[in-house]
């Protein structure tokens, strides 16, 4: 039996990468990325991203700015460019899909 839960978690992970990525060098605030996981799980929450984006921060793959009023702002460490752009292997616990085009 597939476990729906795990899969989402794993996928969000990895679109959170991806958002952050694409960001850069800048960092980004929190918004636009719930607006961006929307675009993928309209039911995400603002909770839910959170929860990810520190799996992310403890695997040292995101750095988060974390201000007084609340809002959350990340980037991408180096480790997570790597991941993004598949120079390392990436352990399990993020679904990045296998890289299947040549180098």
């Amino acid at each position: 039996m597939i476990d729906q839960a795990k899969v989402r978690r794993e996928s969000l992970r990895w679109y959170l990468l991806l958002a952050l990525y694409n960001a850069r060098p800048e960092e980004l605030s929190e918004s636009p990325i719930q607006m961006t996981m929307q675009s993928i799980y309209p039911d995400v929450t603002p909770i839910e991203v959170r929860r990810e984006l520190d799996y992310l921060f403890s695997r040292d793959l995101v750095e988060l700015r974390k201000e007084a009023s609340g809002r959350w702002w990340g980037s991408l460490t180096r480790y997570g460019t790597d991941i993004a752009e598949y120079t390392i292997d990436c352990e399990s616990g993020i679904a990045r899909p296998a890289k299947y085009w040549s180098q």
